[in-house]
């Protein structure tokens, strides 16, 4: 099973392999908080900046657009295209299959509108 909460909530044994999908680690976090941190799975720098900024809508795209990315390095990659990501969320995808998996970032509990929830709808999609 895949869930998504945020890593200052409580531990609790269900959530399974606790894997921290931000960018920053956060200052002062005690790493016993996660099992893996995958800061390739949260937003680009540059998109972090314009969270706040830009329609939910607009940044969702954008965030999707950074996790499975086309054109921008594949020439370089003929063979096997936009690897990494794929790869990445294909085995989340799989280990979630076998045992719980829970995407943790920095965003409160109740909060509507985090990347956490995309990239929880990207594993579950068949797109990857």
């Amino acid at each position: 099973m895949l869930k998504t909460k945020s890593v200052h909530s409580p531990i609790e044994k269900e959530d399974g392999l606790r894997i921290l999908v931000a960018r920053y680690r956060g200052h002062r976090m005690p790493t016993s908080r996660y099992d893996v941190w995958m800061a390739n799975l949260g937003p680009s720098e540059r998109l972090l900046k314009t969270v706040h900024e830009t329609d939910w809508r607009e940044w969702s795209k954008h965030y999707r657009e950074e996790m499975l990315p086309e054109g921008v390095h594949e020439a370089e990659n003929p063979v096997i295209r936009n690897a990494g990501q794929k790869f990445t969320l294909r085995l989340i995808k799989r280990l979630a299959k076998e045992q719980n998996v829970t995407l943790l970032c920095h965003c409160p509990e109740d909060t509507k509108h985090c990347h956490r929830f995309l990239l929880q709808d990207l594993i579950k999609s068949a797109k990857i």
